[in-house]
C-alpha cells in the first residue's frame, strides 16, 4: 500500500469513528522498543532519563541490558517519547503556582523590619 493510500485509509476509519459507524480504534504498539537509542538520541543518561519520564532506572537499566523487555503500555509510552519527547515534558511538568493578588497581599514581607529605639 502507497503511503497515500495509507493515509486516506486512515482518515476514512477516523471520519467513520466520528461518524459512529465504528465504535473503536486499535492502536500498533510496536513490538520491539530501542530504549538506549530514544535516550542516547535525547543526550540523557539512565538517570536522568528515568526521572524526567518517570521509570525506575532499573527498569531502564534491564530494557537497555536485554534482561527484560517493556510492556505494551511502556512500549506505547516509549513510542510517543521518540516521537515528540517535548509534548511528553510539557504534560508531565509540574504546575507553577500562579501569584495574585490576594496571595502576593498576604504574603509576608521578605525582610525584617528594624526595631525602633
Amino acid at each position: 500500500m502507497t503511503m497515500f493510500k495509507d493515509l486516506m485509509t486512515g482518515l476514512d476509519e477516523v471520519e467513520a469513528f466520528l461518524a459512529g459507524e465504528k465504535a473503536g480504534y486499535k492502536v500498533n504498539v510496536p513490538a520491539d522498543v530501542d530504549v538506549k537509542r530514544i535516550r542516547k538520541r535525547l543526550n540523557m543518561t539512565q538517570a536522568r532519563f528515568s526521572d524526567t519520564f518517570g521509570f525506575s532506572i532499573d527498569a531502564v537499566k534491564h530494557w537497555e541490558g536485554g534482561r527484560r523487555t517493556p510492556e505494551a503500555s511502556a512500549r506505547a509510552y516509549l513510542t510517543v517519547i521518540a516521537n515528540n519527547p517535548a509534548a511528553v515534558i510539557a504534560a508531565l511538568r509540574p504546575a507553577r503556582r500562579k501569584r495574585t493578588r490576594a496571595t502576593t497581599a498576604n504574603a509576608r514581607p521578605r525582610h525584617r523590619m528594624a526595631k525602633s529605639a
